[in-house]
């Protein structure tokens, strides 16, 4: 079974194991402890530089590379609503919130429906370039700069409003492997966000 553990709670947990008799394993991002226990897999958000194996457990690398804060940049998407930022660790630097009205779907048929339809995949695409916009503004001079990004919201919406403005492309290629599906993109949402982009990936 696997779970995403906030990366203090990791610590609080692993680091009384130190030295404990068993073996470890870090190889291929993730760290493999076996014990009397049991056996627990380790995955930082940010893979493992560490390789070695230990005739014991020894978590202390682990426990090392987790505490190390990360320059990440943050981009939450809905239709209607985004918030993007840039974290220093886990203190948020910069950040824009914004929202953009973008009507529901329409229940009824015909012509009325058609139009209303238009509209709001009008509406939809003037939210999403707005999102880009803010996007390629606190983010792109950031670019060289930061270890990843954070994309999360909508997937759907994550998706289009990219291919709207080819430009962020890269922030594809900065992207965390977790896909963060948090709800309306709010200010208080983003200032959470660092508990899940540091969270580690525990498999027992």
């Amino acid at each position: 079974m696997s779970r995403r553990v906030g990366r203090a709670n990791v610590a609080k947990r692993l680091a009384p194991l130190e030295g404990s008799p068993g073996r470890s394993v870090y190889a291929d991002g993730a760290a493999r402890f076996e014990s009397e226990s049991g056996t627990l897999v380790a995955r930082p958000p940010f893979g493992l530089r560490h390789r070695a194996e230990y005739d014991v457990v020894r978590v202390g690398p682990l426990l090392e590379e987790i505490a190390e804060d990360h320059r990440v940049g943050a981009v939450l998407v809905r239709l209607g609503g985004y918030a993007v930022g840039v974290f220093e660790g886990e203190r948020l630097v910069a950040s824009k919130v914004g929202q953009r009205l973008v009507h529901g779907r329409h229940r009824a048929g015909g012509s009325s429906a058609n139009r209303f339809r238009r509209r709001r995949e009008e509406q939809a695409r003037v939210a999403l370039l707005a999102a880009a916009e803010v996007a390629a503004r606190i983010l792109a001079p950031e670019r060289e700069r930061l270890d990843g990004v954070a994309l999360g919201g909508d997937r759907d919406a994550v998706r289009r409003m990219i291919e709207l403005r080819p430009d962020l492309a890269w922030l594809d290629e900065l992207a965390v492997e977790r896909f963060f599906a948090v709800p309306e993109p709010r200010r208080a949402v983003l200032e959470r966000l660092p508990y899940d982009i540091y969270a580690v990936e525990l498999t027992e």
